[in-house]
């Protein structure tokens, strides 16, 4: 095992962390994914890790982050649709509604509908919806190719990336969102916020 390197105040999380439950969700959306579902599995894998280093690496919050995760671009699939917050929004929050977890239904939403903002959100532990920026860091991080690191250590950084191979997550993206640009050429990106 080698030794990872951490300059001061950078966050060092122990390993990277599996986790059954965003696999089993993820396996009940391989049909709706097709031949993107490795793709998008290992996007969420990043973000599931990412997210949940910059939230402390608590395991209370794997299985909250794990839902989010799994929904917050699903919509593209599900409902075929590059304008895609609130139908992934609208999944994530049927599921909490069939499996009992409505408690959640702010943190995951906000975290789902926020994700894609330009600038930070301000909030705090206490507040209900805190993890919307972890959250929103973690997929900048991901969109980034880990250029954007929000003081997470390079190596981590660079051991998730190499763990979960993009297997063409961005291009795919790219394809989407050029598509978008010819149907809607005045709101190619509807789901960037500021």
């Amino acid at each position: 095992m080698r030794k990872k390197r951490v300059r001061p105040g950078k966050i060092a999380p122990a390993s990277i962390l599996e986790s059954s439950q965003l696999d089993g969700l993820m396996a009940s959306w391989r049909e709706v994914l097709g031949e993107d579902y490795e793709a998008y599995r290992n996007h969420c894998f990043r973000v599931f890790n990412f997210c949940f280093a910059l939230a402390g690496s608590r395991p209370e919050l794997e299985e909250k982050i794990a839902v989010a995760t799994v929904f917050h671009d699903l919509g593209i699939w599900a409902a075929r649709t590059f304008d895609y917050l609130a139908p992934s929004e609208k999944l994530a929050l049927d599921y909490l509604e069939r499996f009992g977890k409505t408690e959640w239904r702010e943190e995951i939403a906000a975290m789902i509908a926020e994700h894609h903002k330009l600038t930070p959100l301000k909030s705090n532990q206490q507040n209900t919806s805190w993890l919307a920026e972890p959250f929103r860091k973690a997929d900048w991080i991901d969109m980034s190719g880990g250029l954007l690191r929000f003081r997470l250590s390079d190596d981590f950084v660079v051991e998730v990336l190499e763990t979960y191979p993009n297997a063409g997550f961005h291009k795919k993206l790219l394809a989407f969102a050029l598509d978008r640009l010819k149907s809607h050429p005045f709101s190619p990106l509807p789901m960037m916020k500021l």
